[in-house]
């Protein structure tokens, strides 16, 4: 079975967590038997046509980019028909308006899927404009995938009573075969951080929506050192922001390989996922921190972040936007090492069974065969 995904960037592109959830998507359905194919777009167009393991990566022209809403030419429009004349399903990822625009030359009657990632939660003025062409894409759709069962509920548009009968859930997860399994401790040196020194981790980029403000408020409070890897656009204000109040405790990592984050999450306390908005739709981190049996503080958003990490179970969950109950959190795992060890091992098994490579394959694979067969 051929199946075309269709998102608006990907690798080699700047990497970010909705392109690795594609890539983990493409990589756990091919023991079931489904050849990928992935359409984007990017500035460098060139090469077109890219071969990597998960799929084949198919590339044309990205002209702008407004609000992060990537548009292509009228070739993207001729190389996007020809790829769904070949495909037996096309898998949208939203939201990207233009694989709306995109899906009106889509042969007729052609199987369907989309798997919502978020809501629409800063540009409210695209919203509105988007609104009427978004819902006639939903209502085409023979399955609308969202990745935990609080987004389903709380999303006004999968709650929508004229959607609700089309909606699935499908955890995103990741096939530990895809990441290394050895870390490139060297890493630790360079942080100097010392062999048995407890610290806490965020990895990601440096987001409007990511809650590092409040991380940065909460260090002062906090006994042990906080780690920030990754770079972005609020990197400059975060750094002027720990010089400002002190907090001494707080490392920038900058941006880390892969061998280096493996090396990070395996040897820290805890993964801390600070995100105060809605805009944090799932938290792939999170399920790199249980993969690795590491305890979670994350914040209650009602997004997917709380289904990958269970309150009191697999770490903490506290008020999004709170210094003090996120100081709170990682000191009570500082205290009591064991309790951080519980955890880590709740968050691994939590992970065999609902965010292995195998669990994400075995439905994605499942919802393809049963939209190609009516």
């Amino acid at each position: 079975m051929k199946v075309l995904h269709v998102y608006r960037t990907y690798f080699p592109d700047p990497p970010g967590g909705l392109q690795e959830a594609i890539r983990q998507i493409c990589l756990s359905v091919q023991p079931f038997g489904i050849e990928n194919t992935i359409f984007t777009l990017s500035p460098d167009s060139i090469p077109a046509l890219i071969a990597r393991p998960e799929a084949r990566v198919v590339r044309e022209r990205s002209w702008a980019a407004p609000a992060s809403c990537d548009l292509g030419g009228v070739a993207a429009f001729a190389r996007f028909r020809r790829l769904a004349r070949e495909a037996d399903v096309i898998h949208y990822l939203f939201p990207w308006p233009f694989a709306d625009l995109l899906h009106r030359i889509a042969p007729a009657g052609k199987p369907s899927v989309l798997t919502y990632i978020s809501d629409i939660v800063r540009q409210q003025w695209m919203s509105k404009l988007y609104s009427p062409l978004m819902w006639k894409t939903l209502r085409d759709m023979q399955a609308i995938v969202a990745n935990a069962p609080a987004y389903a509920q709380t999303s006004p548009v999968l709650s929508n009573p004229a959607l609700r009968d089309r909606v699935r859930v499908i955890p995103l997860g990741i096939d530990e075969r895809s990441c290394p399994q050895r870390g490139d401790d060297a890493i630790m040196g360079r942080l100097r951080l010392a062999e048995e020194e407890p610290f806490f981790l965020f990895v990601g980029v440096l987001r409007y929506y990511k809650g590092l403000h409040s991380l940065v408020q909460a260090a002062g409070n906090v006994g042990a050192k906080i780690v920030i890897a990754g770079s972005g656009p609020e990197g400059r204000s975060l750094r002027s922001l720990v010089a400002s109040i002190g907090a001494r405790n707080v490392i920038f990592a900058g941006q880390v390989s892969d061998g280096e984050k493996v090396a990070l999450i395996r040897r820290c306390r805890a993964l801390v996922l600070p995100s105060h908005l809605r805009s944090e739709a799932y938290g792939m981190v999170l399920v790199e921190a249980a993969m690795f049996g590491r305890p979670m503080i994350s914040c209650e958003l009602g997004t997917g972040t709380s289904f990958v990490n269970t309150n009191g179970e697999t770490g903490f969950v506290v008020d999004p936007g709170c210094a003090d109950a996120l100081a709170a959190a990682m000191n009570r795992l500082i205290a009591d090492e064991g309790l951080a060890t519980r955890m880590g091992v709740a968050a691994r098994a939590r992970y065999e069974r609902l965010f292995s490579g195998e669990a994400l394959g075995r439905e994605y694979a499942a919802l393809f065969r049963e939209v190609v067969s009516g």
